[in-house]
C-alpha cells in the first residue's frame, strides 16, 4: 500500500463504517492526481468501496447482507463536500423532525445552495433542491431545518402555535444561531425568529419563577 493509500484508509477507518467520501476529502495528503490513483486501487483491493462517480464509501457490513447501502444523509453530504455546497434537512424533513407532521418522504431530499440535481449513489437516488432560504454556516441541522420549514410555511402562516412548538425543541445554540443569522434572511423571517427567541426566555423565565416560589403548606 502507498503512502498516500495508508494515509487514506487511517483518516477512513477513523471516520467509522458507513462514511461516504470524496477525493476532496484527502487533497491534505498528495496531489489530486495521487489521490483518485489510491482510491482506485483501494477500491480494486475491496478496501474501500465506489459507490457513485466521485464518490466512495466504507460501507457497514451486515453478517447475512454483507455491504449495505449508504446512508442517504452521508451520500447529501459527501455530494455538498464534492461541490462545495451548503445543506440542509428539506422542509419535508424539518416538519417531520419537528413534529410538525408524520409525513415521511418515500424519497430522500435535502436543500442546497447548489443547483437543484439528483445523485445516486450504490443504487440510491438523493434529490438535492435549490433553497430560496438562506443555510446557515456552522449552525445546527435543528436551525437550517427551522430556517427551510418558515421559508415553506411562509409569513401568514406562522401563528402563535407554531412559535410555542418549535421554541420548545429549539435549545441555546440553536437560537444563537437562528438569531445570529437573521442579516441573510428576509425580514419577515427575521421577525419570526426574534418571536421564537422571546417565547422561549418568557418559558424560561416562567419555569424559574415556578422554582422561586414559595411552597404552600396545607
Amino acid at each position: 500500500m502507498s503512502a498516500v493509500a495508508d494515509k487514506i484508509m487511517k483518516r477512513v477507518r477513523a471516520k467509522g463504517r458507513g462514511w461516504v467520501f470524496t477525493p476532496k476529502h484527502f487533497i491534505d495528503f498528495g496531489t489530486r492526481g495521487s489521490v483518485d490513483m489510491a482510491l482506485s486501487r483501494l477500491a480494486q483491493a475491496g478496501e474501500v468501496r465506489r459507490v457513485g462517480r466521485g464518490l466512495y464509501d466504507y460501507p457497514k457490513l451486515h453478517h447475512k447482507l454483507g455491504a449495505l447501502t449508504p446512508d442517504a444523509q452521508m451520500i447529501a453530504l459527501a455530494v455538498s463536500a464534492q461541490s462545495g455546497d451548503q445543506l440542509a434537512p428539506s422542509a419535508a424533513t424539518a416538519a417531520n423532525g419537528l413534529g410538525l407532521s408524520a409525513q415521511i418522504s418515500a424519497k430522500p431530499s435535502y436543500a442546497t445552495t447548489g443547483r437543484t440535481r439528483v445523485r445516486m449513489a450504490a443504487g440510491r437516488s438523493v434529490a438535492l433542491k435549490h433553497s430560496r432560504a438562506p443555510v446557515l454556516g456552522n449552525a445546527s441541522e435543528t436551525a437550517n431545518g427551522v430556517v427551510q420549514l418558515l421559508a415553506s410555511l411562509g409569513r401568514n402562516k406562522i401563528d402563535a402555535d407554531v412559535i410555542a412548538h418549535l421554541s420548545a425543541r429549539l435549545d441555546d445554540k440553536d437560537l444563537a444561531a437562528l438569531l445570529k443569522g437573521r442579516l441573510a434572511m428576509p425580514g419577515w423571517m427575521g421577525d419570526v425568529v426574534l418571536r421564537l427567541n422571546a417565547h422561549r426566555r418568557d418559558a424560561i423565565d416562567a419555569i424559574r419563577g415556578d422554582k422561586n416560589r414559595p411552597v404552600e403548606l396545607a
